[in-house]
């Protein structure tokens, strides 16, 4: 399935950790037990949980920079998840062009979220990568 289905699996274990509060790498352990993913899908999935949990002040910081009129805190918990994802990528994986991050974070918002929350991803992004390129 490749790097969409990474990134969704990544998201359902990010959305999991969130609400269980529990970021802990038994978490991981159980998650990697319970499905199936070839190397490349593993490989991203541990990558991305471990970078944005070992940033995960970094990273929330840079979204709450870029919700106008919003506290974290009060955000949906799959939003939070797919916005820490695309962040992620922006900051962390050269590899992937940022048009792709965002596009790919609002993908997976309309499939697990809802319509307004594709527009309001496409924000929150669209206002991190401009405050990022003015630096």
């Amino acid at each position: 399935m490749g790097r969409k289905y990474a990134r969704e699996s990544t998201m359902k274990l990010l959305y999991q950790m969130e609400i269980n509060s529990d970021f802990s790498e038994t978490v991981v352990n159980i998650f990697f037990e319970n499905n199936v993913f070839d190397e490349g899908e593993k490989a991203y999935i541990e990558g991305a949980i471990n970078t944005i949990v070992n940033n995960l002040e970094l990273i929330d910081s840079h979204i709450k920079q870029n919700i106008e009129g919003w506290e974290i805190h009060r955000l949906a918990r799959v939003d939070l998840s797919i916005l820490r994802i695309a962040i992620y990528e922006i900051m962390y994986r050269e590899d992937i062009p940022i048009e792709v991050s965002i596009n790919e974070a609002i993908e997976i918002s309309k499939k697990y979220s809802t319509v307004e929350s594709s527009k309001f991803i496409n924000g929150v992004l669209g206002g991190f990568v401009k405050s990022r390129d003015r630096i």
